[in-house]
Protein backbone atom coordinates (compact mmCIF):
# COMPACT_ATOMS: atom_id res chain seq x y z
CA UNK A 1 0.00 0.00 0.00
CA UNK A 2 2.76 2.20 0.70
CA UNK A 3 4.03 2.01 -3.48
CA UNK A 4 0.37 2.46 -4.32
CA UNK A 5 0.50 5.57 -2.08
CA UNK A 6 3.36 6.84 -3.72
CA UNK A 7 2.37 6.13 -7.33
CA UNK A 8 -1.28 7.62 -6.39
CA UNK A 9 1.09 11.18 -5.31
CA UNK A 10 2.62 11.46 -7.99
CA UNK A 11 -0.42 10.74 -10.35
CA UNK A 12 -2.16 13.34 -8.60
CA UNK A 13 0.42 15.94 -8.55
CA UNK A 14 -0.02 17.24 -11.92
CA UNK A 15 -3.95 17.20 -12.24
CA UNK A 16 -4.39 16.23 -15.49
CA UNK A 17 -3.12 12.42 -15.82
CA UNK A 18 -5.26 12.38 -12.37
CA UNK A 19 -8.96 13.81 -13.39
CA UNK A 20 -9.15 11.83 -16.79
CA UNK A 21 -9.99 8.42 -16.90
CA UNK A 22 -6.34 7.27 -16.39
CA UNK A 23 -6.69 8.48 -12.71
CA UNK A 24 -8.99 5.51 -11.46
CA UNK A 25 -7.95 3.02 -14.09
CA UNK A 26 -5.14 2.97 -12.87
CA UNK A 27 -6.18 3.73 -9.08
CA UNK A 28 -8.60 0.78 -9.59
CA UNK A 29 -5.88 -1.98 -10.02
CA UNK A 30 -3.51 0.29 -7.09
CA UNK A 31 -6.12 0.05 -4.11
CA UNK A 32 -8.09 -3.20 -5.48
CA UNK A 33 -11.03 -1.38 -5.77
CA UNK A 34 -14.27 -3.47 -4.47
CA UNK A 35 -16.80 -3.25 -7.83
CA UNK A 36 -19.47 -1.14 -6.82
CA UNK A 37 -22.17 -3.53 -8.40
CA UNK A 38 -21.11 -5.92 -5.55
CA UNK A 39 -22.65 -4.02 -2.50
CA UNK A 40 -26.15 -4.89 -1.42
CA UNK A 41 -27.97 -2.27 -0.31
CA UNK A 42 -31.36 -3.67 0.84
CA UNK A 43 -33.86 -1.41 3.25
CA UNK A 44 -31.67 1.66 2.99
CA UNK A 45 -32.92 5.12 1.45
CA UNK A 46 -31.10 7.25 -0.59
CA UNK A 47 -32.01 10.48 -2.26
CA UNK A 48 -30.35 11.90 -5.18
CA UNK A 49 -30.55 15.49 -6.33
CA UNK A 50 -29.62 15.90 -9.80
CA UNK A 51 -30.58 12.11 -11.05
CA UNK A 52 -32.18 12.28 -14.19
CA UNK A 53 -28.82 12.41 -16.72
CA UNK A 54 -25.06 12.58 -16.15
CA UNK A 55 -23.64 11.59 -12.53
CA UNK A 56 -26.66 11.70 -10.50
CA UNK A 57 -28.50 9.20 -13.07
CA UNK A 58 -25.20 6.37 -13.25
CA UNK A 59 -25.08 7.07 -9.44
CA UNK A 60 -28.92 6.67 -8.70
CA UNK A 61 -29.47 3.68 -11.18
CA UNK A 62 -26.18 1.62 -9.34
CA UNK A 63 -27.53 2.28 -6.07
CA UNK A 64 -30.96 1.16 -7.06
CA UNK A 65 -29.17 -2.08 -9.07
CA UNK A 66 -27.80 -2.46 -5.05
CA UNK A 67 -30.70 -2.85 -4.02
CA UNK A 68 -31.37 0.48 -2.27
CA UNK A 69 -34.81 2.49 -2.26
CA UNK A 70 -33.39 5.15 -4.18
CA UNK A 71 -35.60 8.68 -4.58
CA UNK A 72 -34.12 10.85 -7.44
CA UNK A 73 -35.27 14.72 -7.29
CA UNK A 74 -35.39 16.33 -10.40
CA UNK A 75 -36.50 19.49 -11.55
CA UNK A 76 -38.88 18.83 -14.76
CA UNK A 77 -42.16 16.58 -13.57
CA UNK A 78 -42.45 14.40 -16.98
CA UNK A 79 -38.39 14.06 -17.07
CA UNK A 80 -38.35 13.03 -13.66
CA UNK A 81 -40.78 10.73 -13.76
CA UNK A 82 -39.49 8.70 -17.07
CA UNK A 83 -36.41 8.22 -15.68
CA UNK A 84 -38.08 6.55 -12.36
CA UNK A 85 -39.54 4.68 -14.81
CA UNK A 86 -36.42 4.34 -17.07
CA UNK A 87 -34.58 2.71 -13.95
CA UNK A 88 -36.47 0.89 -12.26
CA UNK A 89 -37.37 -1.50 -15.58
CA UNK A 90 -33.26 -1.32 -15.98
CA UNK A 91 -32.36 -2.56 -12.67
CA UNK A 92 -35.67 -4.76 -11.56
CA UNK A 93 -36.03 -2.41 -8.42
CA UNK A 94 -39.52 -1.35 -8.26
CA UNK A 95 -38.29 1.05 -5.42
CA UNK A 96 -37.00 3.69 -7.22
CA UNK A 97 -39.01 6.54 -6.46
CA UNK A 98 -39.34 10.98 -7.87
CA UNK A 99 -39.71 14.06 -6.04
CA UNK A 100 -40.08 16.92 -8.62
CA UNK A 101 -38.16 20.16 -7.28
CA UNK A 102 -36.53 22.77 -8.24
CA UNK A 103 -33.36 23.49 -6.02
CA UNK A 104 -32.96 26.82 -6.41
CA UNK A 105 -36.78 27.52 -5.56
CA UNK A 106 -36.95 27.46 -1.93
CA UNK A 107 -40.47 27.04 -1.17
CA UNK A 108 -39.87 23.70 -3.93
CA UNK A 109 -37.58 22.15 -1.57
CA UNK A 110 -39.61 22.62 0.83
CA UNK A 111 -42.20 20.69 -0.54
CA UNK A 112 -39.73 18.40 -1.25
CA UNK A 113 -38.71 17.76 1.79
CA UNK A 114 -42.22 17.67 3.13
CA UNK A 115 -42.98 14.93 0.61
CA UNK A 116 -39.52 12.97 1.53
CA UNK A 117 -40.50 12.94 5.07
CA UNK A 118 -43.88 11.76 4.64
CA UNK A 119 -43.07 8.76 2.18
CA UNK A 120 -39.93 7.35 3.96
CA UNK A 121 -39.81 6.84 7.72
CA UNK A 122 -36.15 6.07 7.38
CA UNK A 123 -33.01 8.11 5.63
CA UNK A 124 -29.71 6.56 5.23
CA UNK A 125 -28.04 8.33 2.25
CA UNK A 126 -28.71 12.19 0.67
CA UNK A 127 -26.55 12.63 -2.48
CA UNK A 128 -26.38 16.52 -3.30
CA UNK A 129 -25.42 16.27 -7.29
CA UNK A 130 -28.01 18.71 -8.51
CA UNK A 131 -26.42 21.75 -10.69
CA UNK A 132 -25.20 22.90 -13.48
CA UNK A 133 -22.94 25.19 -15.28
CA UNK A 134 -24.83 28.65 -17.31
CA UNK A 135 -23.04 30.97 -19.00
CA UNK A 136 -25.65 33.70 -18.61
CA UNK A 137 -26.79 35.12 -15.08
CA UNK A 138 -30.25 33.75 -13.77
CA UNK A 139 -31.38 34.09 -10.90
CA UNK A 140 -33.42 32.40 -8.64
CA UNK A 141 -37.25 32.95 -7.48
CA UNK A 142 -35.44 34.94 -4.54
CA UNK A 143 -33.50 36.96 -6.57
CA UNK A 144 -30.18 35.11 -5.52
CA UNK A 145 -28.04 34.37 -8.61
CA UNK A 146 -29.07 31.09 -10.28
CA UNK A 147 -26.17 29.04 -9.56
CA UNK A 148 -25.75 29.80 -5.98
CA UNK A 149 -29.07 29.40 -5.22
CA UNK A 150 -29.04 25.50 -6.58
CA UNK A 151 -25.95 24.26 -5.33
CA UNK A 152 -25.54 25.97 -2.08
CA UNK A 153 -28.46 27.51 -0.43
CA UNK A 154 -31.10 24.86 -1.57
CA UNK A 155 -29.04 21.99 -0.60
CA UNK A 156 -28.12 23.43 2.70
CA UNK A 157 -31.96 23.99 3.22
CA UNK A 158 -32.81 20.34 2.05
CA UNK A 159 -29.71 19.22 4.36
CA UNK A 160 -31.13 20.94 7.38
CA UNK A 161 -35.16 19.89 6.79
CA UNK A 162 -33.53 16.33 6.55
CA UNK A 163 -31.44 16.58 9.21
CA UNK A 164 -33.17 15.06 12.22
CA UNK A 165 -34.42 11.91 10.19
CA UNK A 166 -30.63 11.19 8.96
CA UNK A 167 -30.17 11.45 13.05
CA UNK A 168 -32.54 8.81 13.50
CA UNK A 169 -31.61 6.62 10.63
CA UNK A 170 -27.87 6.48 11.97
CA UNK A 171 -25.48 5.91 10.78
CA UNK A 172 -26.22 8.42 7.38
CA UNK A 173 -24.80 9.76 5.28
CA UNK A 174 -24.66 13.48 3.38
CA UNK A 175 -22.55 13.38 -0.15
CA UNK A 176 -21.71 16.84 -2.27
CA UNK A 177 -21.09 16.38 -5.56
CA UNK A 178 -18.31 19.12 -6.06
CA UNK A 179 -15.88 19.95 -8.69
CA UNK A 180 -12.11 20.06 -9.14
CA UNK A 181 -13.34 23.89 -10.85
CA UNK A 182 -13.28 25.10 -6.90
CA UNK A 183 -9.62 25.02 -6.95
CA UNK A 184 -9.38 28.56 -8.34
CA UNK A 185 -11.87 29.92 -6.07
CA UNK A 186 -11.39 31.25 -2.03
CA UNK A 187 -14.28 31.18 0.02
CA UNK A 188 -16.43 34.14 -0.06
CA UNK A 189 -19.73 35.79 0.89
CA UNK A 190 -19.20 39.26 -0.66
CA UNK A 191 -18.07 37.78 -4.14
CA UNK A 192 -20.13 34.58 -4.47
CA UNK A 193 -22.97 35.88 -6.70
CA UNK A 194 -21.30 37.57 -9.77
CA UNK A 195 -23.08 40.39 -11.33
CA UNK A 196 -24.09 41.02 -14.71
CA UNK A 197 -21.11 43.24 -15.94
CA UNK A 198 -18.57 40.96 -14.65
CA UNK A 199 -20.27 37.25 -15.10
CA UNK A 200 -18.33 34.36 -16.02
CA UNK A 201 -20.19 31.07 -15.65
CA UNK A 202 -17.38 28.78 -15.05
CA UNK A 203 -16.08 31.63 -12.20
CA UNK A 204 -19.62 31.61 -10.66
CA UNK A 205 -19.45 27.92 -10.71
CA UNK A 206 -15.80 27.44 -9.74
CA UNK A 207 -17.16 29.80 -6.44
CA UNK A 208 -20.21 27.61 -5.28
CA UNK A 209 -18.44 24.70 -5.72
CA UNK A 210 -15.76 26.07 -3.18
CA UNK A 211 -18.78 26.79 -1.27
CA UNK A 212 -19.97 23.50 -0.83
CA UNK A 213 -16.63 22.27 0.33
CA UNK A 214 -16.37 24.28 3.07
CA UNK A 215 -19.82 23.73 3.97
CA UNK A 216 -19.20 19.97 4.10
CA UNK A 217 -16.92 20.71 6.36
CA UNK A 218 -18.55 23.02 8.62
CA UNK A 219 -21.19 20.63 8.78
CA UNK A 220 -18.79 17.73 9.52
CA UNK A 221 -17.71 20.14 12.82
CA UNK A 222 -21.47 20.91 13.72
CA UNK A 223 -22.74 16.78 13.27
CA UNK A 224 -21.99 13.79 15.51
CA UNK A 225 -20.31 11.57 13.49
CA UNK A 226 -21.75 8.29 14.68
CA UNK A 227 -24.82 9.89 13.36
CA UNK A 228 -23.85 11.55 10.36
CA UNK A 229 -21.04 11.82 7.93
CA UNK A 230 -20.41 14.38 5.40
CA UNK A 231 -18.42 14.05 2.40
CA UNK A 232 -17.82 16.13 -0.67
CA UNK A 233 -16.09 14.82 -4.06
CA UNK A 234 -14.89 15.83 -7.10
CA UNK A 235 -16.00 13.36 -10.07
CA UNK A 236 -12.66 13.53 -11.83
CA UNK A 237 -12.97 15.24 -15.73
CA UNK A 238 -16.50 13.52 -17.23
CA UNK A 239 -17.96 13.62 -19.87
CA UNK A 240 -21.76 15.02 -19.16
CA UNK A 241 -24.78 16.84 -20.74
CA UNK A 242 -23.32 19.71 -18.82
CA UNK A 243 -19.70 19.41 -20.28
CA UNK A 244 -21.26 18.87 -23.25
CA UNK A 245 -23.39 22.30 -23.12
CA UNK A 246 -21.10 24.51 -21.28
CA UNK A 247 -18.06 23.55 -21.68
CA UNK A 248 -17.44 22.60 -25.50
CA UNK A 249 -13.99 23.33 -26.52
CA UNK A 250 -12.84 21.85 -23.23
CA UNK A 251 -14.69 18.60 -24.53
CA UNK A 252 -13.30 18.95 -27.89
CA UNK A 253 -9.69 18.79 -26.49
CA UNK A 254 -9.91 16.77 -23.57
CA UNK A 255 -12.80 14.30 -24.99
CA UNK A 256 -10.85 11.16 -25.52
CA UNK A 257 -9.79 11.11 -21.91
CA UNK A 258 -12.91 12.12 -20.26
CA UNK A 259 -14.15 9.58 -17.72
CA UNK A 260 -17.65 8.63 -18.77
CA UNK A 261 -20.75 8.98 -16.57
CA UNK A 262 -20.06 5.55 -14.21
CA UNK A 263 -16.55 6.29 -14.07
CA UNK A 264 -17.27 10.25 -12.43
CA UNK A 265 -20.50 8.64 -9.93
CA UNK A 266 -17.89 5.82 -8.90
CA UNK A 267 -16.61 7.54 -5.89
CA UNK A 268 -19.99 8.80 -5.02
CA UNK A 269 -21.28 5.81 -4.98
CA UNK A 270 -19.11 4.35 -2.99
CA UNK A 271 -19.13 6.91 -0.14
CA UNK A 272 -23.16 5.95 -0.41
CA UNK A 273 -23.05 2.04 -0.33
CA UNK A 274 -19.33 0.74 1.88
CA UNK A 275 -19.45 0.53 5.56
CA UNK A 276 -15.88 0.99 5.77
CA UNK A 277 -13.43 4.48 5.73
CA UNK A 278 -17.25 6.22 4.37
CA UNK A 279 -18.55 5.86 8.13
CA UNK A 280 -15.14 6.33 9.80
CA UNK A 281 -14.05 9.56 8.62
CA UNK A 282 -16.51 13.23 7.98
CA UNK A 283 -15.71 16.21 6.57
CA UNK A 284 -13.54 14.91 3.61
CA UNK A 285 -13.05 16.21 -0.11
CA UNK A 286 -12.48 13.10 -2.12
CA UNK A 287 -11.53 12.06 -5.33
CA UNK A 288 -10.97 7.95 -6.69
CA UNK A 289 -12.16 7.08 -3.20
CA UNK A 290 -9.02 8.89 -1.26
CA UNK A 291 -9.45 12.15 0.47
CA UNK A 292 -7.56 14.79 -1.01
CA UNK A 293 -6.84 18.69 0.13
CA UNK A 294 -9.14 21.20 -0.91
CA UNK A 295 -6.46 23.36 -1.59
CA UNK A 296 -3.88 23.61 -4.36
CA UNK A 297 -3.27 27.49 -4.40
CA UNK A 298 -2.00 29.52 -1.50
CA UNK A 299 -4.28 32.36 -2.36
CA UNK A 300 -7.42 30.40 -1.29
CA UNK A 301 -5.82 28.50 1.24
CA UNK A 302 -4.85 32.34 2.84
CA UNK A 303 -8.30 33.42 2.36
CA UNK A 304 -9.67 30.26 4.01
CA UNK A 305 -10.43 32.19 7.23
CA UNK A 306 -12.53 30.98 10.53
CA UNK A 307 -14.23 34.47 9.87
CA UNK A 308 -14.86 34.32 6.07
CA UNK A 309 -16.30 30.58 6.92
CA UNK A 310 -18.38 32.19 9.70
CA UNK A 311 -19.56 35.14 7.41
CA UNK A 312 -20.65 32.51 4.65
CA UNK A 313 -22.26 29.79 7.43
CA UNK A 314 -24.66 32.91 8.16
CA UNK A 315 -25.10 33.92 5.40
CA UNK A 316 -26.61 30.66 3.42
CA UNK A 317 -28.73 29.86 6.47
CA UNK A 318 -30.44 33.23 6.55
CA UNK A 319 -31.00 32.61 2.84
CA UNK A 320 -31.95 29.59 3.71
CA UNK A 321 -34.33 30.02 6.06
CA UNK A 322 -33.08 27.25 8.50
CA UNK A 323 -30.05 26.80 10.85
CA UNK A 324 -30.32 24.02 13.50
CA UNK A 325 -27.06 24.92 14.42
CA UNK A 326 -27.49 29.00 15.79
CA UNK A 327 -24.86 28.56 19.12
CA UNK A 328 -22.33 26.46 17.01
CA UNK A 329 -22.55 28.66 13.74
CA UNK A 330 -22.13 31.83 16.00
CA UNK A 331 -18.84 30.69 17.24
CA UNK A 332 -16.97 28.45 13.79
Amino acid sequence: MQVAGVVDAMLEAPVAPSFTRLGPALRRRLFHWRDVASYRLDGRVMVVTGATSGLGRAAAQQLAADGATVVIVGRNPQKTAAVAAELRAATGNDGVAFVVADMGDYASVRAAADQILQDHPRLDVLVHNAGALSNQRVTAPDGTEATVASQVVGPFLLTCLLLDRLVASAPARVITMSSGGMYSAAPTVRGIQMDEASYKGAKQYALAKRAQVTLNEMWAGHVDRSSVVFHSLHPGWADTPGVQEALPTFRKVVGPLLRDAAGGADTMVWLAADDGEPLATTGGFWLDRRIRPIHRLPGTRTADTPERRRRLWEWVSEQAGCNPFDEAASHA
